[in-house]
């Protein structure tokens, strides 16, 4: 899963095409630690129809900020750089599988 900064986030989420999960996240969130894994299986899930990325808030919290992302864990799904979902909190697997269906073609 590819790690993103500040400076290359527009490049990398907006400015791609396709399907891309990107998971705002922090070192101290402990709700973070708990999506991680079942984020981590959605990319090896769906290697050709999505990519997932990370973004740690701390370090880069000017992307976080542009997003509104005000709760940790969120995760935003982009199409073509346009946000089409979001889902805060820690979601069961089912909810966060069947929200991405939704979008997987």
């Amino acid at each position: 899963m590819k790690v993103l900064t500040d400076a290359d986030f527009d490049a990398v989420v907006l400015q791609t095409g396709g399907l891309m999960l990107v998971d705002f996240w922090a070192p101290w969130c402990v709700p973070c630690e708990k999506v991680s894994p079942l984020v981590e299986a959605i990319a090896r899930d769906h290697t050709d129809t999505l990519r997932v990325v990370s973004l740690d808030v701390d370090a880069h919290p000017v992307a976080a900020a542009r997003h509104a992302v005000l709760s940790l864990p969120t995760l935003i799904l982009f199409r073509d750089g346009v946000e089409v979902e979001r889902i805060t909190g820690t979601p069961s697997e089912r909810r966060l599988r069947t929200a991405l269906a939704r979008h997987l073609l």
